[in-house]
């Protein structure tokens, strides 16, 4: 039992405890926010925020460039987001769930372009380029900053998006000696695949009345 603990948590040894707590508190709004997703409610945004505040400092203090830009863009569509869910489209609708149009699959594409040159060139600058996770981080990157705009557009797609970059990043996160983070993120898949199935059932019931 305790090889197993210190095969998972043995790297925390070295951490501040004030990290630590903070890394727990981060995971435990992550999954609050994603469960408020899911159930398509407002409260998504506010505890999303307080989550990527602390991920943003903690990441930034562990030097993880890449998984920090990626918090900090989460917090700016956070508001964004918070924004287009509150905004109504009627005297009496709010933005509804929809599918993907395709200049919105277009502009998916120019995100995830944009995003993988945005990072290629700020891991140059700041020589990021020493592990093979720095490669992958970019391509994580790139697919998260798809997921959260689309569902900042309350676009069912995004949780495709999230399923994909949450899979890859429960091993990477786990290498990296995250092993919280790790699991946030493996909760977060299943969390995921629940939202997509959710957020269709919702769609088609609209698209039924």
């Amino acid at each position: 039992m305790n090889l197993i603990f210190d095969y998972l948590f043995g790297q925390y040894s070295t951490y501040d405890t004030l990290d630590i707590i903070l890394e727990i508190v981060a995971v435990f709004f992550g999954l609050l926010s994603v469960w408020f997703s899911k159930q398509n409610n407002i409260w998504v945004y506010p505890t999303g925020l307080l989550s990527t505040s602390i991920f943003v400092y903690l990441l930034f203090k562990w030097g993880l460039i890449g998984d920090m830009l990626i918090n900090i863009y989460y917090f700016i569509m956070s508001l964004y987001g918070w924004y287009i869910w509150t905004r109504k489209i009627d005297a009496e609708h709010f933005t509804p769930i929809t599918l993907v149009t395709k200049k919105e699959h277009k502009i998916s594409a120019y995100i995830f372009i944009s995003t993988i040159i945005f990072v290629f060139i700020v891991y140059q600058i700041f020589g990021k380029w020493t592990s093979w996770t720095a490669y992958v981080d970019t391509i994580t990157t790139a697919i998260f900053f798809v997921g959260m705009w689309l569902m900042a557009k309350r676009k069912v797609e995004n949780w495709i998006y999230w399923i994909i970059g949450d899979v890859i990043s429960v091993p990477l996160y786990f290498y990296k000696g995250f092993t919280f983070t790790s699991f946030q993120y493996l909760i977060f898949t299943i969390l995921a695949v629940f939202g997509y199935f959710a957020w269709k059932k919702s769609l088609d019931k609209k698209l039924q009345m």
